[in-house]
């Protein structure tokens, strides 16, 4: 929730918790045309918050925004169509909205543009354009575009196989705390694939990944823990102590001077 000179009122009241008084203000504002009220009351809608949940009003009002270029509003309109939410669940509509968000600049757009691309959902399948949107949402910085392009190169889909490459995608996901791009890293490190093999760092990132605390890494933990046993057999006990160890110290100092 970004604040703009005209609902500055309204974003403050929204961060200290005072929702009565953003939805005022954020309402007003929405009703004279104001895309990024009309985002924000969006918002509102959407996560029930100082309302109840409304997903159908809560689209009506991202409409507007997106209709005007708002950006997030656009996203978010997308995310919409994705999931059947207060509108039908519609792959072209969602295509349509991220494409103008992604346009904008818009990350998170540009990542989950090229998975759609990738996966053929709302458009033909396009390996290609897929590689594209990644890449322009990692050089961003998003964690999930950079494992995705990381995978790309680990493969050579649409792109010259090249560990290398790959390996910095992963690391720069990995940093954010990407699990499966930690679980790739160890799979790299493990296989000799790109960096000479070191089986005992292999070991530190099967155990990060299998330490997320992310809801949607259950999977990721489970393959991490399996791909760690069968490292361990190439390890002596000294070595799994101290693979365990800087595991937890690639974790405590943010992953600062383990690359």
């Amino acid at each position: 929730m970004r604040e703009h000179a005209e609902s500055e009122k309204g974003v403050r009241a929204y961060q200290e918790g005072d929702y009565a008084t953003a939805l005022l203000e954020f309402r007003q504002l929405a009703e004279q045309g104001l895309a990024s009220a009309q985002n924000d009351l969006g918002v509102m809608y959407a996560n029930g918050v100082g309302v109840s949940q409304d997903y159908q009003e809560a689209a009506q009002w991202f409409h507007r925004a997106a209709a005007q270029g708002h950006a997030s509003a656009q996203y978010a309109l997308g995310m919409m169509h994705k999931k059947g939410e207060g509108v039908p669940q519609d792959a072209e509509a969602t295509v349509r909205w991220w494409r103008r968000a992604a346009e904008q600049g818009h990350a998170d757009a540009q990542s989950n543009l090229g998975v759609m691309y990738h996966r053929g959902e709302g458009v033909p399948q396009d390996s290609l354009e897929a590689v594209r949107w990644y890449h322009r949402a990692a050089e961003a910085g998003h964690p999930d575009a950079q494992s995705n392009l990381g995978v790309m190169y680990h493969r050579g889909e649409e792109v010259p196989q090249d560990y290398r490459e790959a390996i910095k995608w992963y690391q720069r996901a990995a940093e954010q705390g990407h699990a499966f791009a930690q679980s790739n890293l160890g799979v790299m490190y493990a296989k000799g694939a790109g960096v000479p093999q070191d089986y005992a760092r292999a070991h530190m990132w099967f155990n990060i990944a299998a330490s997320s605390g992310k809801v949607y890494a259950r999977e990721i933990r489970e393959d991490a823990r399996k791909m760690r046993g069968d490292v361990e057999k190439n390890l002596s006990s000294a070595q799994i102590i101290e693979a365990e160890q800087r595991a937890r110290e690639c974790i405590e100092k943010n992953y600062k001077g383990y690359f």
